[in-house]
């Protein structure tokens, strides 16, 4: 598997929840996930599914790219990560290749890579999420590099990992027939709590209300808002955990915890390895609405509040939005949410709201069911019992 991981924890989170699935469904599989995220080995994983780093790269918030090495130049770290993949793609030799998301891979350095497993008969997968873009920022990014005819060249199925009545991940764009015709709706990615490892520390022992920014990097301003509802409004007292996120920008994150520190019912930690166990936990969630944070949402069913980033991809906006539409979620705009007034109010609301489930009875949070069974089948159709690998980034 493949997770170009520039910004956030949301692609190798995806990754890995699928790569738990397989290993746990088959006994000869094996997973091997090229990750750049800098804390890819802060996560505990099964047995036979591995990591492979790749140097990162981090996505400014204007949406360009530098290198995390400050004296290596982003064409010369794009150039180690190309040869680290096709090296690895070479010595694994896997039967399936799962993409995460960017089609050729950030900067086009999985194209190579694509290639090569295709002439040796691998199977390869595009991962998508329900949403992936505003269409028109998405049409302007893929058709510069010819994207949608690649991913036709290229791939043999596209799976998409939400239901197809929640969001059509191209709508908007003029998709080639061949396109169309390998996408398959699998359903949302359910979570559950992780059995790896020792529990989460963090869980607090009374009734709390969990905040999650993701990997925060751009997370800062929902923080802020919530601290500031909470500074606003004294009347507010239900205990609530922050997590702040390990991306956090080192100045912003001291400035939040120096003012959540003056609030008692306010406790802040800036990262979990088990986020599922805190949303379990929780009595309600308040998040930026992330793929991976919505499926949790979903799959402990618990009332969340959605205050979503809307720049430079507008994914999470359009994701909010229809999950509110639906009467899923609560949300409020990124305005909003930086009233006090306003955001306190939902706050005091947010504990009492129905759990999604009130509102629809099917969820679609069957993709990993639909994964497992359509790999199996692909590993039946070749021979009974080969050992088997899958890779993933």
């Amino acid at each position: 598997m493949y997770s170009h991981d520039t910004f956030g924890l949301g692609h190798l989170r995806r990754c890995r929840t699928i790569a738990h699935a397989l290993v746990e469904d088959y006994r000869g599989l094996n997973v091997l996930i090229i990750s750049g995220a800098t804390i890819a080995g802060a996560f505990d994983y099964r047995a036979r599914v591995d990591f492979v780093k790749v140097p990162s790269v981090i996505k400014l918030r204007d949406g360009e790219y530098t290198s995390m090495a400050s004296h290596v130049a982003l064409q010369e770290t794009l150039k180690m990560r190309q040869s680290i993949i096709r090296h690895t793609a070479e010595t694994f030799q896997p039967d399936v290749f799962i993409v995460d998301k960017e089609p050729l891979g950030l900067k086009g350095e999985v194209e190579e890579t694509l290639t090569y497993l295709k002439a040796r008969g691998t199977t390869l997968v595009l991962g998508m999420r329900d949403v992936m873009d505003a269409p028109h920022l998405l049409e302007a990014e893929w058709k510069k590099n010819n994207v949608l005819q690649k991913i036709d060249q290229f791939y043999d199925r596209v799976w998409v990992y939400g239901p197809p009545d929640f969001h059509d991940p191209l709508v908007g764009l003029d998709v080639p027939a061949g396109v169309r015709r390998k996408m398959e709706f699998v359903g949302f990615l359910q979570r559950s709590v992780s059995k790896l490892g020792t529990k989460s520390e963090h869980v607090p022992d009374e009734d709390y209300i969990l905040v999650t920014t993701g990997g925060g990097g751009d997370g800062a301003d929902l923080v802020s808002d919530v601290i500031g509802a909470f500074e606003y409004d004294s009347s507010l007292t239900q205990k609530t955990l922050i997590v702040l996120g390990p991306y956090m920008p080192a100045k912003e994150r001291s400035q939040l915890l120096e003012r959540a520190g003056k609030i008692d019912c306010l406790q802040v930690i800036e990262f979990d390895n088990k986020m599922e166990e805190l949303i379990a936990g929780a009595r309600a969630v308040v998040a930026m609405g992330g793929y991976n944070t919505y499926c949790e949402i979903l799959s402990f069913d618990k009332p969340a509040l959605i205050i979503p980033r809307t720049r430079p991809r507008e994914e999470q906006l359009i994701r909010a939005q229809r999950a509110s539409e639906l009467g899923l979620v609560d949300m409020l705009l990124p305005e909003e949410s930086a009233d006090p007034k306003q955001l306190a109010a939902a706050l005091k609301r947010l504990p009492n709201r129905a759990p999604p489930s009130a509102s629809s009875s099917n969820m679609r949070l069957e993709g990993l069911v639909h994964i497992s069974h359509t790999v199996g089948e692909w590993f039946d159709d070749r021979e009974r019992y080969p050992p088997l690998s899958i890779v993933a980034e």
